[in-house]
């Protein structure tokens, strides 16, 4: 019911009570809070199925949003490719380095040896040495590059991670569909490699065959 007509409804009755000559019944002042109570009542309840319908229609939206990231497997990109990534690409940040101490250690030797070496030759020597070790520069800017990108995996992880808790891990859970393996295929208008399966570049530290293990093997 709208103000102005509460209100008028209310001034109505409190009119008929002047006409009364001051004698108010109990009943009668009853009979008017009540009127008031359930003219109240009655605009909560139209409010209050409103925001019930907001919120369902919220819960329902909130619950699609949930079933569609569960379909996109976010805890398989948590738990297994945000990791690997990591983990191959501060292998190659690892692999990179040593190569480099590898080249320095070489490239000493070669000055050491230049040293017996005739002027001439040990000035040739030492300009291509000096090339070498500038072009060596390379280590330290694609070791920073990919520490930033590493560290901009971490941060999507995180964020991954902190997706799950909010929508609950046990959304996540259970038994997921077996996903086709995709293979890689190759740019457009390039030829197929026939051993494109085994592209798959150096196994990580952790995951190679030691040395102990190969000797085993043909002992």
């Amino acid at each position: 019911m709208a103000v102005a007509a509460v209100k008028e409804k209310i001034a109505s009755q409190l009119l008929e009570l002047q006409k009364s000559d001051g004698a108010v019944a109990p009943e009668e002042i009853v009979a008017i809070v009540e009127s008031i109570v359930e003219t109240i009542e009655g605009d909560m309840s139209a409010v209050s199925l409103k925001v019930y319908a907001d919120i369902e229609a919220l819960a329902r939206y909130i619950d699609t949003a949930r079933s569609e990231i569960a379909d996109l497997r976010p805890d398989d990109i948590n738990a297994e490719h945000l990791p690997a990534a990591t983990d191959e690409l501060t292998a190659i940040v690892g692999a990179t380095e040593q190569a480099t101490h590898t080249i320095f250690e070489a490239v000493e030797a070669i000055e050491e040896l230049a040293e017996k070496m005739p002027q001439e030759v040990a000035d040739q020597i030492s300009a291509a040495v000096t090339s070498i070790y500038e072009a060596c520069g390379f280590q330290d800017i694609t070791g920073q590059r990919i520490t930033k990108v590493v560290t901009a995996l971490q941060k999507v992880e995180s964020k991954v991670d902190a997706l799950l808790h909010a929508f609950g891990d046990e959304s996540f859970a259970g038994e997921r569909p077996k996903q086709p393996e995709k293979k890689t295929t190759a740019p457009s208008g390039a030829p197929a490699r026939p051993d494109e399966d085994l592209m798959n570049g150096p196994q990580l530290p952790d995951e190679a065959i030691s040395q102990d293990d190969i000797d085993a093997l043909f002992g």
